[in-house]
This record gives C-alpha cells, structure tokens and sequence, in this order.
C-alpha cells in the first residue's frame, strides 16, 4: 500500500516539473520570436514594388502641403526600418490624416487622388495595428509595411498624373 502511495505521489511530481520546462521554453520561443520580428533597412529594400517620386510640378504644387511631408517623412523612416511613429497615439494619427485630407491643394484635389489618400490611411491604421500585437510575425510585418509603402507611392503617381494630364492643351475638334 505505501508503495502505491509513493508511487503515484512520485508520479504527480515528475508531471508537475515536466510542464514547469514546457512553460519555459514557450516563453523563451515567444521572446526570441518577438526580437526576430524587427524589419531591418536591409529587409525593406528588398521589398519588390515601383517606387514613385514626385516630379518638379507636383513639387512646387504640394510645397506647402505641411501633411503631405510628415507623411513622407514618416515613409523614409519606414524605409530606414523605423517604425516608431506606429506605436504612437492613435489621436496623433487620427488628427495627421484628417488634416491630409483638409488642406490638400485644390490642383490635386481630385476624387483619385482622395481614393489614394484612403487607400494610404487604411494602410497606416492597419500596419499600426500589426505593428502593436505582440503575435504578429516578421513576415506579416513586412507585407503591410510593403502595402504601405506602395500605397504612399501611388498617392505620388496619381498627383504626377493629374498635372501632367492638367498640361497637355489638347484641342477638341468643333
């Protein structure tokens, strides 16, 4: 009967201690795994996608557009691997993209360019969401941050379109 006893006594021990290890290595694997998520400059260049400037045009139309340049300043910290602006207050965000859409200039206002502008926001929104959960892996990172960058390059190519179609004086026929 004691031997009964101690035996499944022991037996409660060795599983008690046997589940103490797993917790440890989970945690350990989560802390690594979390560490690993940073993107790197290195890793963004990388990234597959046509990148669109500005040409000289856009850029003397947009020059006081003071949200059209913390945007793109925030795209070339992006670009450096910096993506601290993500984790900052969402009213912040919230108050910056209103105002993008409040004091755009009147040449580039065009339902295209407020569709790239949306596009630009809801991409902002949800990589500061991923960028915040803890559970979000590298690559889940790296593809919103490629979303971003696309979209923010878009927003560049539309402008550049708008002018340029603003600039050919074509004659209809009468």
């Amino acid at each position: 009967m004691n031997f009964k006893v101690l035996s499944v006594l022991s037996f409660c021990v060795v599983l008690c201690s046997c589940k103490d290890t797993n917790e440890h290595t989970i945690n350990d694997e989560v802390i690594t795994e979390n560490s690993s998520r940073e993107l790197t400059e290195s890793d963004i260049s990388k990234f597959d996608y046509v990148e669109f400037g500005l040409d000289g045009k856009t850029e003397q139309v947009i020059a006081n557009w003071q949200e059209y340049h913390q945007i793109q300043d925030v795209v070339n910290a992006v670009k450096s691997g910096d993506l601290v602006f993500f984790s900052s207050n969402v009213e912040t965000i919230k108050t910056l993209l209103k105002d993008l859409k409040e004091n755009i200039p009147e040449t580039v206002n065009t339902p295209a360019t407020l569709a790239r502008i949306l596009v630009l926001e809801t991409k902002i929104y949800k990589l500061r969401d991923l960028y915040n959960l803890s559970t979000t892996s590298k690559a889940e990172l790296s593809e919103e941050v490629k979303g971003f960058l696309v979209s923010f390059s878009n927003l560049n190519f539309q402008m550049n379109k708008k002018l340029e179609r603003d600039s050919q004086n074509i004659q209809k026929p009468q």
